[in-house]
């Protein structure tokens, strides 16, 4: 509708440079940049090297965004930009665009989190979202379950990762198994070939003690550990190792934990949507398992597309319009960024 916010969001919290643009909850533009490839000979995110790309990309990625959805900054109402979680240089970067648009363009800003706007940008694609809903966001840095009461006005933490987020298990597994950087998409294809059930790697935190003090908590550096030992016990035998099999158990234990306490969750707080976000939603086997396992228990399980799920700037841009329409005062000019906002914090 001509009258709903037309809402610019930057994201530059890793590794790519993004700008979208909503109008109200409806999506015109997407333009994204990656340095995924700078920083694949490091094997994982350099923060120095995200930085710089990101100044190099700030400028294009925005032209292309306001060219693809055929407005002008003059149109904007709002701009949104990540100002937290993330790397404090990169957030820098996308925070000081912000700022320097907002200034030139007399638009009001909002410093949103970056974690709150995956859950957000699911509506870009599935409608409003029921209140209350649960939420499991999961990637390279974060692996949390949340209470989503009100998207703008904060989210209840219910748990999250006490060690290795599943994405970086990811990261660490590819490298491992040789199979590069970023790891996800390639255990992915490789899981495939494989059986998930051939490896009985180990389920973290879900022993009796473990979910009386973890319920809701994941970890996922002692499966990453149990993956090299096994590898390492096979090279030093001899033995040829499965490649597809590894894959495919490991990533059948890290979502076997992550779909079970969500559902667990959706039941014990008496909530039938469960909403999944972040880089590690793209994951077949966790789209395949969480939809099994929700349909059984009467959930409905809401996933973005793949491109929606991966840090990007229609999620800021949607986050923003929920801001906008909800009448949430914009931030100060000089707000700042926080590397570690929590999630009960929405807006800078």
């Amino acid at each position: 509708m001509p009258d709903e916010p037309l809402v610019l969001g930057i994201e530059t919290s890793c590794d790519e440079t993004g700008v979208g643009i909503v109008r109200g909850h409806t999506l015109l533009a997407d333009a994204l940049a990656s340095s995924v490839e700078q920083h694949a000979r490091f094997g994982g995110v350099v923060p120095e090297v995200a930085s710089r790309a990101h100044l190099e990309a700030i400028v294009p990625t925005m032209r292309r965004a306001l060219d693809e959805a055929k407005v002008t900054l003059a149109d904007i109402d709002a701009i949104a930009v990540t100002a937290g979680p993330g790397l404090a240089g990169a957030l820098l970067v996308g925070v000081a665009a912000a700022k320097g648009y907002a200034l030139a363009t007399d638009k009001p800003i909002y410093g949103v989190n970056h974690l709150a706007a995956h859950v957000a940008v699911d509506t870009l694609e599935h409608g409003p979202l029921p209140e209350p809903a649960i939420a499991m966001l999961v990637s390279g840095g974060h692996s949390s379950l949340l209470l989503v009461d009100d998207v703008t006005a904060g989210v209840t933490p219910l748990g999250a990762t006490i060690d290795d987020a599943a994405g970086e298990a990811f990261d660490k597994v590819a490298r491992l198994l040789g199979l590069g950087f970023p790891g996800g998409p390639a255990i992915d294809r490789l899981a495939r070939e494989g059986d998930g059930a051939a490896i009985p790697f180990p389920r973290g935190l879900t022993a009796a003690k473990d979910l009386a003090a973890h319920r809701y908590d994941f970890s996922f550096s002692g499966l990453k550990t149990a993956v090299a030992r096994w590898v390492e016990a096979r090279q030093r035998e001899g033995t040829t190792i499965p490649v597809a099999d590894v894959a495919a158990s490991f990533q059948e234990a890290v979502c076997d934990v992550l779909t079970a306490k969500a559902i667990e969750a959706c039941r014990a707080h008496g909530v039938d949507t469960l909403v999944i976000g972040g880089g590690v939603a793209a994951n077949s086997r966790l789209r395949a398992l969480a939809s099994l396992r929700a349909e059984k228990n009467g959930i409905r399980v809401r996933v973005p597309r793949p491109q929606l799920c991966t840090d990007n700037g229609a999620m800021v841009a949607a986050l923003g319009s929920h801001l906008v329409a909800a009448g949430v005062a914009p931030s100060r000019l000089d707000l700042p960024v926080d590397s570690a906002m929590p999630l009960t914090v929405v807006t800078a």
